[in-house]
């Protein structure tokens, strides 16, 4: 599961609609304004974020659930921050205590999806928005989070239901947004740098869940 304490999340690069705001800041007399600064202000401006509706969701096979405010941070990815990776999560307990935990603000962290056992797929945060769910401000910027039910102890946790709709899943996610289908950019939250968790740990077989999604990812969507 993603971090249970998460620090400031700030920006890591400057998107269009930021660098408009630059210009004007720059016109304004405050040309040393830092690029983070400007990164971290420009979707707080009236009128320029992307247009939402409540409940919506990015994959029509999700159910939509909102995660509490507290854990992820407003977007526009991916014109501010690109998307190149997806990270997998194992939540270390069922679906609902995932769900909880991700509804409380004092939790911190909360991936995008939830997984279950049986193929049932929750959302909880746009892809437009950074969730908190690497421990890694730069990894959160640029991955989308999938977190699925079970211990990483337990192999049978994972199920052929939960692999096929992780893989449908994600094949989405790397058709929206270009992502190669390799272990470079689908990666474990163990792999991510300065992390302490172990998930998805030794029992998630890889190469079947490359297979499956390399395979959903040449039928129709």
């Amino acid at each position: 599961m993603g971090q249970g304490k998460a620090s400031k999340d700030g920006d890591r690069k400057v998107g269009r609609r930021a660098l408009l705001i630059g210009g004007t800041a720059a016109a304004a007399g405050t040309a040393l304004l830092a690029r983070d600064e400007l990164a971290r202000l420009w979707w707080r401006t009236p009128g320029v974020e992307k247009p939402r509706k409540e409940g919506e969701v990015d994959y029509a096979g999700a159910r939509w659930v909102a995660a509490s405010e507290a854990n992820w941070r407003r977007a526009d990815r991916p014109d501010d921050y690109g998307i190149d990776m997806v990270v997998v999560h194992v939540t270390q307990g069922s679906f609902d205590s995932a769900v909880k935990a991700f509804q409380d603000p004092g939790h911190r962290a909360a991936a995008h999806y939830i997984v279950g056992q049986d193929g049932h797929v929750a959302q909880m945060i746009r892809e437009l928005d950074v969730a908190y769910h690497a421990g890694n401000r730069d990894y959160n910027e640029r991955s989308v989070g999938i977190e699925h039910e079970g211990f990483v102890d337990r192999p049978q946790d994972f199920t052929d239901e939960m692999y096929e709709a992780s893989a449908r899943l994600t094949a989405r996610i790397c058709a929206r947004y270009d992502i190669p289908v390799d272990r470079e950019h689908i990666v474990g939250h163990v792999e991510v740098p300065g992390t302490d968790h172990t998930d998805p740990g030794r029992h998630w077989e890889w190469d079947k869940y490359l297979r499956l999604i390399r395979r959903a990812r040449t039928g129709p969507a």
